[in-house]
């Protein structure tokens, strides 16, 4: 029986651990031929190295095929010789899952602005670059006659869609991801290319560097079906339908698997509104009608 991403071409960014590693495992599973891309730094995106290679090994010793990639996705070179490396290889590229992210997380006021700039740099221009030179390698096939049926998969996080302390940068990064996406949906929904946001779980090397969290493993330490509440590759299964041509329908979408549950989280809407009768707005008497038609009080404040 032909399995569910048969000789599909995909790249995973920041697959040498964690959830792009599970992610990567999963597609692979499933018949997918994967670009395993990892820059191989550590947690606050120090250093390099060939993790990679790790989840490539992984990969062929169960039977997949994947090749590793090295590249930094924050680097305009890199990340199109990253598309290129698909194409080049396997003949094309299908499916692009944005996993790449590191974390330097400290309170607004111990932030410094290099804190914030890498973190961006990393989510939102390594996410950008790769979309960008995936758009443009499918619109060029999309022009030749080719139907489509590309996937740009992208990661946020629950600091992006309702806020963390000691995470203004990474959570304005994840937010900003899904802005994105939702535009990514749009703009390539003409060539048969969908975009969609998922925000994982899981214990991983990240977010065990918040204390408390406890210790970071590896979504192979699991058997390929056990059920564990903070594995990794929770999200994968949801990661690898996404990229199926089953989910040729869904597009611009962002969702949530924590534990054992799937959250569909809807879009910015206007929960209330309060018109002001063609007339200019008067900040004295803004606090009663916010009170009253926005906040349902009958005091100043919500309560």
């Amino acid at each position: 029986m032909e399995r569910l991403l048969e000789d599909k071409v995909c790249i995973v960014t920041g697959a040498g651990h964690g959830i792009g590693r599970g992610h990567a495992l999963e597609l692979a599973r499933r018949g997918a031929k994967v670009i395993v891309n990892d820059v191989g730094s550590s947690v606050n995106g120090d250093g390099s190295g060939r993790d990679a290679d790790l989840t490539v090994d992984l990969i062929t010793g169960r039977g997949g095929t994947a090749v590793a990639n090295y590249g930094d996705v924050g680097d305009e070179t890199a990340t199109k010789e990253l598309i290129d490396q698909a194409v080049d290889t396997y003949g094309r590229l299908d499916v692009l899952v944005n996993n790449a992210g590191i974390v330097r997380d400290r309170a607004i006021w111990n932030m410094t602005p290099d804190d914030f700039d890498i973190v961006m740099r990393v989510h939102v221009r390594g996410t950008w670059l790769t979309s960008h030179f995936a758009a443009i390698h499918w619109r060029g096939r999309a022009k030749g006659g080719e139907k489509l049926t590309g996937r740009i998969i992208n990661t946020t996080s629950g600091a992006g869609l309702q806020g963390n302390f000691g995470q203004t940068n990474y959570a304005t990064a994840k937010a900003a991801i899904v802005g994105m996406t939702q535009t990514l949906g749009l703009e390539l929904a003409s060539i048969g290319v969908t975009a969609n946001a998922v925000g994982p779980g899981g214990l991983t090397r990240l977010s065990a560097s918040v204390g408390g969290m406890g210790e970071a493993f590896e979504p192979d330490s699991l058997g390929e079906d056990e059920y564990h509440p903070m594995d990794p590759a929770g999200s994968s299964p949801m990661v690898a339908w996404l990229a199926s041509d089953e989910a040729q329908y869904v597009t611009g979408q962002v969702f949530r698997v924590i534990n054992d549950n799937i959250f569909h989280m809807k879009p910015w809407y206007e929960a209330a509104t309060v018109s002001s009768g063609e007339k200019r707005w008067d900040a004295d008497k803004l606090g009663g009608i916010v009170g009253i038609n926005i906040f349902g009080s009958r005091v100043r404040g919500i309560g």
